[in-house]
This record gives structure tokens, sequence and C-alpha cells, in this order.
């Protein structure tokens, strides 16, 4: 699911927050406006006239300078395991209004998801003095102050609450006994109206006795154990670098042959999590040999797969330019059941590093954490990355080709029977993508979800698939990488922006076709089916079969319940809690809805195994299943009258077309590699 240092080459920010792109505009591109910073943060204010400090008036702050000196930003994690960071920073200013800015747009997010509901304790103190201040009461983010003449600098210290649970974004539920995630956007404030790229910022840390940390940013000078200080970097990078500290922590390097170095920063809830088994890390190594082959460049100057292994601390994947912050459960690694369910996550948010992080599209390039962002391109940003991510997770051993495939018959077949695909497009997904985050999946085949991840995949598959059948094999969209990703070469973390226009004319650069038209149809598609051509094309058939596949059965274990989606259209979680129930199914015709919890089947009490018996004893009857469902305590019975027993899906091979799933699959790193 994030950015840094953006490029003076792509993009031109002027003093007041506004964002232009220079890049090759295009058909998209000229539809995007300037925009400034919060519409000028909504007047700077609206200010009311009555408050009890005169310093205050309703003004407009000035734009500032540019920082001469950094911020000098401390935190203390000595209170994590109690859910509480504490930060104080020291800000240079100089006399007048100020406005102080916290981020709100994190990049990775694709809406404004700043846990500022979690900011607590917030002093503002110069020369030994409160400031006071008023908070914006139209942006929440920003609060207004006046700095006296004479002061230099102030003094702001700042609470931020990680308890589990509570609302805001990923920054929440970031600590345990024995771990931290910091994620440094929530806990910093800084002047508005300037670039974050612009703002320097000095950052250190303290953290518990006998832990240890891991980071992107440069230690600067000897660390003592429990202090860690860092070299100056703008906020924007602050914020593009996430740290994870630990009781138990490893430091794991990653292919030693590549350069620039990779990490895997690990820490866990006891010693046994961090011990990883030697094949795993031969695939993380691998995984770096094949993306680094894949994209032809690098655009770091060091690399650090954040891992936390918790059953507490939230699951995370959050991308950054040298760095991602990913959480798994306590044992997704050292539990050979779960590995496979969740091992395309750190190849996912790596694979951003290039897609996402360096190459942007330009309505997601914005100069600071207040500019809205604008997600039409979401479908290339997280579509391509959830592709090359699912093959870089085969590419690299962390899945056989078989888990892929079986992973890829149950994505295609969750959109081939989403009917919300009749009213709301790919593309409209991606605009919508701030509304559609963090929703509820209750009915969500009818709404839709976040589906620019999986269709977005099923695209990418399709142009790669017809690439090769273009070329008779000799290109593919490994060469459209090696084109859109690698420009300019090896690079150190910046921006560059891409609108639609250039997605079009570097496809057509790897091979001559309708493009534009291609990915038009795609995005604007109302059809009742998925597009399934990518897999076709590679040589595979999208088929229902009555026994789960072998990732749908681990799932199943794991989770408990009860997958009748493709068969009669409802899913059933633990305890008999129905998940989510397909409109226009025969579950939905017999009237089961999110939430409600299935008593009994036909006569007797519910169970997971009865309720599948029922399915197959139904098959070719004329008999209904007879359900009695709970709702808020209201009892009713229903009649499912569904007889084509239980359906699930599977990729089965078409022999009548050359096998290009298996040659996508292949690894493009020898082995012996090692």
């Amino acid at each position: 699911m994030p950015p840094r240092r953006i490029s003076r080459d792509g993009i031109a920010q002027r003093s007041n927050g506004t964002n232009c792109s220079v890049a090759a505009r295009g058909a998209l591109g000229g539809m995007i406006a300037c925009m400034t910073t919060g519409l000028s943060r909504v007047a700077t204010m609206m200010l009311a006239p009555a408050l009890t400090c005169t310093a205050l008036a309703a003004t407009h702050p000035r734009d500032p300078a540019r920082p001469s000196a950094p911020i000098q930003l401390h935190v203390d994690l000595t209170d994590a395991p109690r859910h509480l960071l504490h930060a104080h920073e020291v800000i240079p200013v100089t006399a007048g209004p100020l406005t102080l800015e916290y981020p709100q747009w994190i990049p990775g997010n694709h809406r404004p998801t700043g846990p500022i509901d979690n900011l607590t304790g917030v002093f503002v103190r110069a020369n030994g003095q409160d400031i006071p201040w008023r908070r914006d009461e139209v942006d929440m983010y920003g609060i207004h102050l006046t700095v006296p003449q004479g002061v230099t600098s102030l003094e702001v210290s700042l609470d931020f609450l990680t308890v589990p649970g509570s609302t805001g974004s990923g920054e929440n539920g970031s600590t345990s006994s024995n771990m931290a995630v910091l994620e440094w956007n929530c806990v910093v404030l800084y002047p508005a109206h300037i670039p974050v790229a612009d703002i320097p910022v000095t950052p250190s840390i303290t953290v518990p006795e006998g832990w240890k940390f891991g980071t992107a940013l440069t230690p600067a000078g000897s660390q003592d154990g429990k202090q860690g200080s860092f070299q100056t970097v703008s906020i924007e990078t602050l914020v593009d670098s996430p740290l994870i500290a630990g009781r138990y922590f490893r430091e794991i390097p990653l292919a030693p042959d590549i350069t620039p170095k990779h990490y895997l920063d690990v820490a866990g809830e006891a010693s046994e999590d961090v011990e990883f088994p030697p094949a795993v890390l031969d695939s993380y190594s691998r995984l770096v040999r094949e993306a680094t082959t894949l994209y032809a460049s690098h655009h770091y100057e060091t690399y650090h797969f954040i891992l936390s292994l918790s059953d507490t601390v939230r699951p995370e994947g959050l991308e950054h330019h040298q760095s991602s912050d990913n959480g798994l459960p306590e044992h997704a690694i050292s539990d050979e059941a779960q590995r496979p369910l969740r091992a395309s996550l750190l190849p996912h948010e790596f694979t951003h590093s290039w897609n996402g992080k360096y190459r942007r599209p330009v309505g997601l390039a914005t100069p600071d954490y207040a500019t809205p962002m604008r997600g039409d391109l979401l479908w290339v940003y997280e579509g391509m990355t959830t592709y090359w991510g699912d093959v870089l997770t085969a590419r690299s051993g962390l899945i056989t080709p078989e888990q892929y495939r079986d992973t890829l018959a149950l994505s295609a077949a969750g959109l081939d029977v989403k009917p919300g695909r009749t009213w709301r497009s790919l593309e409209d997904t991606a605009i919508a993508a701030q509304i559609l985050r963090g929703n509820t999946q209750n009915y969500s085949n009818w709404r839709r979800s976040q589906d620019y991840y999986p269709e977005g995949e099923l695209l990418w598959l399709d142009a790669d698939t017809t690439i090769r059948q273009l070329t008779h094999g000799q290109k593919s969209l490994d060469d459209f990488c090696k084109k859109f990703l690698a420009i300019g070469g090896n690079t150190p973390p910046k921006v560059v922006p891409y609108t639609f226009d250039d997605i079009v004319n570097d496809l057509n650069s790897v091979a001559a076709y309708d493009w534009r038209t291609f990915l038009t149809e795609r995005l604007t598609s109302h059809a009742n089916h998925a597009p399934l051509g990518g897999i076709e094309h590679g040589g595979y058939k999208l088929v229902y079969l009555d026994q789960p596949n072998a990732i749908e059965k681990a799932q199943t274990t794991i989770r408990g319940g009860v997958d009748a989606y493709y068969s009669a259209g409802l899913r059933v979680g633990k305890d008999g809690i129905i998940d989510d129930v397909r409109f226009f199914s025969d579950a939905a015709k017999a009237g089961f809805a999110p939430e409600w919890k299935l008593i009994a089947v036909n006569g007797l009490g519910y169970s997971d195994d009865d309720f599948k018996r029922a399915l197959r004893t139904a098959k070719g009857a004329s008999e209904p299943i007879e359900c009695i469902v709970s709702n808020d305590n209201h009892y009713r019975t229903l009649r499912l009258d569904y007889h084509e027993g239980e359906k699930y899906p599977h990729l089965e091979r078409d022999p009548s077309q050359p096998d290009l799933l298996a040659d996508i699959l292949k690894p493009m790193v020898p082995a012996a590699a090692k």
C-alpha cells in the first residue's frame, strides 16, 4: 500500500504549496490542474475573532521561508509497551503568524488517514513560556499560533497513542510488550505551506533497555544501545523511513553479492520468531536478485525489509522508497501451512520501491501531506505491483507455480462473480479509493472494494500475454518494466511522475498495438464477468470443482467456516456467522444477509461439516436446504433452493494454448547465483 524526495525533474513546487507536473501531460495530464495546498489551507483558517489572545487574530499566515536549520526531533519509545510514544521537537522559527501541520494524506494509504485522533498532549513553548495555539476550524490537521518577537525556536512536546483497535491508519496498534514499529508521521509537526522535501529534520530515538532497532535512516555517530541518532534528512525522507525496535530483533543481510545492500530487519514476540528457516532466507535473497534483474535499476541507497511478527501488533503492508513496513502474524513464517498464504507481502512492497515510489502517478505526486491525492492510476500503482509482486513471489521460490495458480484462481473467481462490476468500473474503484478503503466487506460484491489490486493484476497479466503473443515470445512485460521503471538508470530516492499517455507510449515502444483502446476498454468495462483473457492466453481456464484448491483449503483451515460463495452464494465464518452474501445468488434470493448467524441446517444444530454435507446432499435433489438463522436474536427459517453441490475455483490447463504462465514464472536468475 507511499513517497519521498520529490525530484525537481518531475515536480515544480511553489512556496505556496502549488504542485504542477512538468512531466509529459498527454490526454490525462492536460486535465490535471495545479492545486494549491488545501485551497490555501481553507483560507488558512477562518479564525474566529473571539480569541482570548489577540495575537491569534484571523490573519492569513504568510508563506514561511525555507528553514535554514533543521528541526530537532526526539522520539522516546520507552513507554511503547504501554502504547504510548513521546516526542519532543525544536522547530526553528521567525516572529509572526505560523501554522504547524500534522501529516494527513499518508503516502501509500491513498486516503487522508493521518491518525490525528490519537495525537495528544500537544504543548508549544518558547523561552520557558507557553505559546497559545488554535486549531483550524476546517482543517483539523493545522494549528495556528503567533511567534513572539525575539523567539527563534519553538519547543513542541506531544504524545501519540498506539492503542490497538483505535481509529486512524496503520500507526495504531503498532506496539506491544516486545516491539514497536515507528511511522514517523505520527509524531511530527512542521511549518505548513512548504514542500516537505524542503524541510530538514534531525531525528533521534530512545528505546527500552535491551531493545535493538533497524531503519533505512543513516546513523549519525555512535549508538549507545538505548539511544540512536540519525543524519539530517527532509521531512519527506523521514516519513518515508519507518523504524522497528524490539526485545527480540535481528538484522539479516540479504543477497550480499548485490549492491546497494539489502537487509531484513525483523522483530518478534519471542526469540524463536526471528530464527528463520534457511530456505526462507535463501528465497528472500533470491527475491532481491530477481527484482534487480527484472527492474534493471535501483532507486535507493540501501533497502530494509522491516518485518514485525506478532499477533498483537497490527498487520501491515506499507511501501517506502528505501524500506517497507511489513506486519504478519507471529507464526506466519515459522508455520509452513501459513507461509504461502502471506508470502507475497514482502515482494509486493519491495516492488513499490520502483512502481509507486520512484515512478508515481502524477495525481499521487503531491508536494506535501495536505494536498489531496488523486488515484485514477492506482490500477498501475497497485495493480501492476500486485502482478509483479505475485510473479516475483513464485520466481524467488517463496511459493510454487501451483500455489501461484491456486491464488490467481481465487482472485479471478472473486472478481468473476462480482455483480458490482455492472455499475462500478475498474477505473472508478481507483478514483474512489479513499472511500472504498477500510470499508466492511459486507456486500462488497455489490459495492466493490479496492479491485484495482486484483483486477489490475488481471489487466497486466493480459498485457503480458498479449505482448508475448504479438512478438512470438521475443518480448514480454519484463521489457516494459526495464523501460518504464528503469528510466534514468540507478538513482537515489526521487519521484518521476507519469500519466496515462506515458503508459501507452512505453507499451507501444515494446510492441506496437492499440494499447490505448486495450486499456480503456478494460478500465471502463461494465461486463458482468471479470477480464480473464490473460489467464486464457496464458494457457489456462477458470473452472469450478467440488474440492477446494490447496491454497483455499489452507485459508479455510486457519479462519474456519465454509466458503459457499461460488456455489450457493454465501461465505460463513467462525461460529456460523455469515461474512458475506453474493447479490443475486440463491442465498440472496432465499433472504440471507451478512452478520446473521446460522443456527441449524436441515434440523441439526449448525456445524461447518453439516452445512457442507447439506450442499452435497442437495445436488440434483428437489428439496431446498432448510436453515434457521438468527438476526439480532430474531429467528426465522429460510429455504435455500440450491442444487449444484460444492464449487471451488481452480485453474485448469488448456492444452490448445501454450503454457505462457509457466514461462512468466520461470526464474530469471540461475539458482547457482546464491
